[in-house]
């Protein structure tokens, strides 16, 4: 590999890595979201 192309891995994986970290977050969140307002953490199952 030459070294541009193993800065492209690099910074693909980068990108990869944060956009899986921000929907976790969403995720995260949305699940806050439904415990606040319903007070269930699985919402018509518990």
């Amino acid at each position: 590999m030459k070294n541009t192309e193993q800065f492209d891995v690099i910074a693909n994986l980068r990108l990869v890595e944060r956009l899986n970290s921000r929907a976790a977050m969403m995720g995260f969140l949305a699940l806050v979201g439904v415990y606040v307002s319903t007070g269930q953490i699985i919402p018509g199952i518990v």
